[in-house]
This record gives C-alpha cells, sequence and structure tokens, in this order.
C-alpha cells in the first residue's frame, strides 16, 4: 500500500478485499457513501480477481469525498459520485477531464420490519400521501443525511418539497423534516442504514439500489417526487430548490440534479491512469453492468459529463 495513503486507512477506515497477497499493484477506489455494498462486496472483488490485483474502497458522503480529493487530502484512482455536483468539484481542482455514466437510482423511503410502525409503512404507497402521513406521527424516529456534505441528504429534501406539490400538501414535506440542516435527523453517510437495521431510527431516506442491496422494506415513489426521471425535469424537478448554509456559514441555492452514477479516473491516480481507466471500463461492460444490476442498480442514462 501506498504509504501517502496507510494513514487514512486508520483515520477514515478503509474496506480493503485482497484476491492475493502477491498483487502485482493496487485499485483504489473512492464512492458515494451508499454505495458500500456493490463496490466492496461486488465490483471491487470481482476486478481484483480479474486483474490480480489488490481492491482498496473507501466510501463517504459524495460531496465530502469530491472536497477530500480536490484538496489532496485523500488520494485514488477513481471516484464514482451520484449526480454530477461532486464532479464539478474535481473538474474545478484540475483533478479530471470527464466523468461517464455507469449506473441510475431514485429516491425511495426505507423502514425496519420490527419497527413498531412497521405495519404503517408497509400498509403505505407512494400513490398517495399515505407514507408521508405516517412520518409525522409522533414517535417516528426518520433518519437522513447532510444536505451539505451528501447528494443523498440533498436530494430527500427535494423529494419532499415535490411531494407537497404532488399531493397537494404544503407544508407536509417540511413538517417531516423540521428543518433543512435538522440535526436530529441527520446521520453520516455509509451508517445511515446500518442505524436502520439496528431499529435506532423507525424509516431513513434512501435511493432504491442501496436499499436492495441492504435488504431493505422500503416504499417505492412516483417519477414525479423520485428525482429518476430526466424527462421530469422541466415539468416537476426543477420547479424546487432550498437554501442551506455552508461549511463557511454562508446561503447556498440548491437546485435538483439527475440520480446518476458517473465515474472520472483521477489525473493524481496514485497507482497510475490506466489502472483507473481498467475499472472505470469494468463497471461500464457486460459484467459490471450485471453485478450493477443485481444490486438493484439501474441502468446508466444521460451522457458523459464535459465531454470533449
Amino acid at each position: 500500500m501506498n504509504k501517502t495513503f496507510r494513514p487514512l486507512v486508520l483515520l477514515i477506515g478503509f474496506c480493503i478485499v485482497s484476491t492475493s497477497a502477491m498483487a502485482s499493484s493496487d485499485i483504489k477506489v473512492t464512492y458515494a457513501g451508499s454505495m458500500g455494498k456493490v463496490m466492496d462486496q461486488k465490483l471491487g472483488p470481482a476486478f481484483a480477481q480479474q486483474n490480480h490485483v489488490q481492491y482498496q474502497g473507501q466510501g463517504q458522503g459524495a460531496y465530502g469525498m469530491a472536497r477530500l480529493l480536490a484538496s489532496k487530502k485523500v488520494q485514488a484512482d477513481v471516484f464514482v459520485s451520484i449526480t454530477p455536483g461532486p464532479m464539478q468539484i474535481l473538474k474545478d481542482a484540475g483533478l479530471i477531464d470527464t466523468a461517464v455514466p455507469v449506473a441510475s437510482t431514485s429516491m425511495v423511503i426505507a423502514w425496519n420490519p420490527h419497527s413498531q410502525y412497521a405495519s404503517q409503512f408497509a400498509a403505505a404507497s407512494g400513490k398517495d400521501d399515505s407514507w408521508l402521513k405516517v412520518l409525522v406521527e409522533p414517535g417516528v424516529k426518520f433518519g437522513r443525511t447532510d444536505p451539505d456534505s451528501d447528494p443523498k441528504g440533498q436530494n430527500i429534501v427535494f423529494t419532499l418539497l415535490l411531494a407537497d406539490k404532488y399531493y397537494h400538501q404544503p407544508g407536509l414535506g417540511e413538517k417531516v423534516m423540521g428543518g433543512v440542516q435538522n440535526p436530529a435527523q441527520i446521520h453520516i453517510e455509509g451508517g445511515l442504514l446500518t442505524r436502520l437495521e439496528g431499529g435506532q431510527v423507525d424509516a431513513a431516506a434512501g435511493y432504491e439500489s442501496e436499499v436492495i442491496s441492504a435488504k431493505l422494506p422500503y416504499v417505492a415513489l412516483p417519477d414525479e417526487i423520485n428525482l429518476s426521471n430526466p424527462d421530469m425535469a422541466a415539468k416537476w424537478y426543477d420547479q424546487v430548490s432550498f437554501t442551506i448554509k455552508d461549511s463557511k456559514g454562508q446561503d447556498k441555492v440548491l437546485h435538483t440534479q439527475p440520480l446518476v452514477y458517473y465515474a472520472a479516473v483521477l489525473k493524481n491516480a496514485p497507482d497510475g491512469v490506466k489502472e483507473g481507466e481498467k475499472f472505470v471500463q469494468f463497471m461500464q461492460g457486460k459484467q459490471g453492468q450485471s453485478l450493477f444490476k443485481e444490486s438493484g442498480y439501474a441502468s446508466p442514462k444521460g451522457s458523459a459529463l464535459y465531454a470533449q
């Protein structure tokens, strides 16, 4: 392992999958925290076995990870993000030239089957506002991630704002959240579904892909609010926005972005750009797409970002 990379294993926590103690080289992949299972249990090991390398994966909220990569506090060969926003941070830092779509997903509401509210969630449907009404029940603990550091934290806010319009229930989404940056609901990306499985929250915002991977029950939401359908952008998604305080305390207005996963090779890849390109090609290929699909991910949508 690269010595400059070693302290990060202790500091942030790398998941390392090795196919052989005699592997000839490494592939270091950073990714949106919701992708932990598909990256560390499926794609990473399969690529490592096929190419006789050691795979090292690190997940975190995509915006937070992008900032770490841009500041060179973390180095990796490949970064896989949800939505274009985190990739723009790396583009602005001069670390990538392009990012290609490798999968897509939609927003859902996952729930704990052992929660005292499980029967109510099981009976709820995205076709009406019943799921929203369960979430505002006294005592229901709802979890989501930080909208300042994680796209999923932003996307659930958009979903709730869109739900207000779709179900003609103004203010109900705000009641669910208790404020956009409500610390009582916000959890670290990568640990939210673990908290849900452990019963620390009754329901959580999630991507359909990660929820299926975790084998958790969920409420599927209509295209008008789940952010999965680019054809809904002009009519629905683009109609909502919200403002948050960034890490410097300044107001930042956020707008919806498609729920597409993008992959990019970093110019300062410690194991070489070619190795990173091989991993991206693997994700785009037949085997990689099959592993995405069996983990609950939909096919990639749209075109490359910043294509020449």
